[in-house]
């Protein structure tokens, strides 16, 4: 395959949007995450059927009732979690996200660890994407550890879009990428309910051309080659939720940062840092107000698809992941979430946000502010996590999109 050794100034000056590799990657490393969160099929551990129970012969039948009563009545230790996720994206396709996994608690003794979970998920699309991800986050000791692991494999056919995206005429470059990503951190609970521990990850990627011959387009630097990004961090969090998969109170506060950097063999050297605070208050017993704002910054030296990606983490629905992205980028939102009876719930939200450029000032780019707003349903799959399927519709600058998975978007 003929290697295109492209200049790179484009991405430089920022004339490049991308829908981001690595994101459709790190789609598949979290995807173990949304087995949390949603599901068609939610089967909750539990007592076997009576009519499968042995029988016995004795005379006593009013013991062997009692010790049937007694077993219906023991809590289920966990919940399996199966879903066929459906994804649908301009860049990657349509297809299917299959994720499985089970939530339960460590340990039966231990009442203050939030629960744990042991995933898998794939990819396919009809675009040819498709891979795996496996993956454990795990509470225990009462709380006072956390640890979490992924691993992810992939073969990802999409598009990244060129300088006439604004105009409306972007350029497409077909791309063909294979990777990995693996991802370990361990964290202790120290003062004031605070986590505190390192991390890293190590991935690995080759970006090719679909087509032989990208004509005049701008194309990525270093296609065709094997390309390493490895670093190392920590992660400062507290979290005050009771529940994790559908918060009524409390906060949630997490900053990371990643420094990648040649010393430990990653091809490029530079820093990631990510800041989120969200805050829940329960209006009455079924309505729920959820605040939520996002920081993501970066130094150094990163590939185009190193930089903040708008729509990458749910920051606003209503814009594709990839369409914008800079050094910098910011976002706030409010939801209001309604629980009615049947197990259904309603929601509205708006926020707004943008992607900041490292080298000029904020207000000069008033084009890049990106407000969003829209609604969604809800339906209960699991009673024992309150683990919602979802179903959103945001609009925003450029249009729309609708997500259907993964429990509360934050």
């Amino acid at each position: 395959m003929k290697r295109h050794r492209a200049s790179s100034e484009p991405f430089k000056q920022r004339k490049f949007l991308p829908f981001s590799a690595r994101f459709a990657i790190q789609l598949l490393f979290l995807a173990f995450l949304s087995c949390l969160n949603v599901s068609a099929v939610a089967q909750e551990s539990g007592p076997e059927p009576k009519s499968a129970m042995p029988q016995t012969a004795e005379p006593n039948g009013k013991k062997d009732k009692d010790k049937d009563k007694d077993r219906e009545k023991e809590p289920s230790r966990g919940s399996f979690v199966v879903a066929p996720l459906p994804t649908s994206s301009e860049a990657l396709g349509t297809g299917v996200i299959p994720v499985v996994g089970y939530i339960f608690p460590f340990s039966e003794n231990d009442k203050k660890s939030p629960p744990s979970t042991i995933a898998a998920a794939g990819l396919y699309t009809n675009g040819g994407s498709q891979g795996f991800a496996l993956g454990t986050e795990l509470y225990f000791k009462e709380n006072r550890y956390k640890v979490t692991a992924a691993y992810a494999r992939g073969n990802l056919d999409y598009s990244i879009y060129g300088p006439g995206i604004l105009s409306g005429a972007p350029l497409k470059v077909p791309l063909e990428q294979t990777g990995h990503l693996f991802f370990g951190e361990f964290l202790r609970r120290f003062w004031w309910d605070f986590f505190l521990g390192p991390r890293f990850s190590d991935g690995g990627s080759v970006i090719a051309p679909r087509t032989g011959d990208t004509g005049t387009t701008p194309v990525p630097p270093d296609l065709g080659l094997h390309t390493t990004l490895r670093a190392i961090g920590f992660r400062l969090q507290r979290d005050t939720r009771p529940n994790h998969f559908y918060p009524t109170t409390g906060t949630f506060t997490d900053f990371t940062t990643d420094f990648y950097s040649q010393a430990i063999g990653s091809k490029y050297a530079f820093q990631s840092y990510k800041l989120t605070f969200n805050k829940y208050a329960s209006l009455t017993k079924n309505q729920v107000l959820a605040f939520g704002s996002y920081f993501c910054g970066t130094g150094g030296q990163p590939p185009f698809y190193g930089n903040c990606i708008y729509g990458a983490q749910n920051q606003l629905r209503g814009y594709a992941a990839g369409r914008y992205f800079d050094r910098y980028l910011m976002a706030s939102q409010l939801e209001y979430r309604l629980a009615l009876p049947m197990r259904l719930g309603l929601v509205a939200f708006g926020g707004i946000g943008g992607v900041i450029p490292g080298q000029e000032q904020f207000l000069i780019r008033n084009s890049f502010f990106l407000p969003s707003a829209g609604g969604g349903l809800r339906f209960e799959m699991s009673k024992k996590y309150h683990v919602n399927l979802r179903a959103d519709i945001g609009y925003g600058k450029d249009g729309h999109t609708f997500g259907l998975g993964v429990g509360e978007a934050f």
